[in-house]
């Protein structure tokens, strides 16, 4: 099953988002885990990444990255022979996929309005407060206003909880952060979408879609580390097809 984000980007600009729903792995992992680096079966994992790319109809497979909670964004020329290190990816080319994983972390894809270059990103609150969407934001050559963004499936403000020293990290960069936070006991719930809809805002990106989908709350379609512990990873992704 996949998700097609609803945002009014070019004909010929391909994005998705995968559910858990129709691969291979085996519990606890059921059953389309896309994540290579969670304990499970490496050889069910690249079936699910086989069977993702030829329901997608993509000749050559998705640049997937290790993921390691940092403002690190790649450019890509052309496939890679290694994965990078790295929590979102750039392109202007044609017929390469950027993706991201995740099973919590917010998956923000980006395009600019004239469908001629495309990023995701891998937003956890980490990477979110040193500033990654900005780093992918920052690779494209048109001014912000011209880029749309879509907030994927990511958990949802009433079951993330942090702790102050989180909180107090965002509010340091920015004092509008503080609406994000709501107080749970000695800790606080945050908005994980709120913070990157202002992180965009702030950036200059107004057209801003999706972040309605929580995964911790939807364990029939979707992977939540925070949830199981052990799990898989669902995937967001785009590229720019040929017109």
């Amino acid at each position: 099953m996949l998700i097609i984000p609803d945002w009014p980007v070019a004909e010929h600009v391909k994005a998705f988002s995968t559910t858990r729903q129709g691969g291979v792995s085996q519990p606890p992992y059921q059953a389309m885990n896309l994540g290579m680096h969670v304990g499970d079966d490496a050889e069910l994992v690249q079936q699910n990444r086989t069977l993702l790319q030829q329901q997608i109809g993509l000749a050559t497979a998705p640049v997937w990255l290790n993921q390691i909670h940092s403002n690190r964004v790649v450019r890509l020329l052309s496939p890679l022979s290694e994965v990078p290190d790295a929590d979102g990816s750039y392109t202007q080319n044609t017929n390469l996929a950027c993706v991201v994983m995740t099973a919590d972390c917010l998956p923000v894809l980006l395009c600019d309005k004239a469908g001629t270059q495309v990023a995701a990103v891998h937003a956890g609150w980490r990477g979110l407060a040193d500033g990654v969407i900005e780093a992918a934001l920052a690779k494209f050559t048109v001014p912000a206003d011209r880029i749309i963004a879509w907030l994927g499936p990511a958990i949802g403000p009433s079951a993330f909880e942090v702790g102050s020293e989180v909180r107090d990290q965002f509010i340091a960069a920015s004092l509008s952060a503080s609406q994000a936070f709501q107080p749970h006991g000695d800790k606080w719930l945050a908005d994980l979408s709120l913070l990157a809809h202002l992180r965009l805002q702030a950036f200059g990106v107004k057209d801003v879609y999706g972040g309605n989908l929580c995964t911790y709350s939807d364990a029939e379609r979707f992977y939540s580390y925070r949830r199981d512990g052990v799990t898989g990873r669902q995937a967001s992704l785009i590229w720019l097809a040929d017109r």
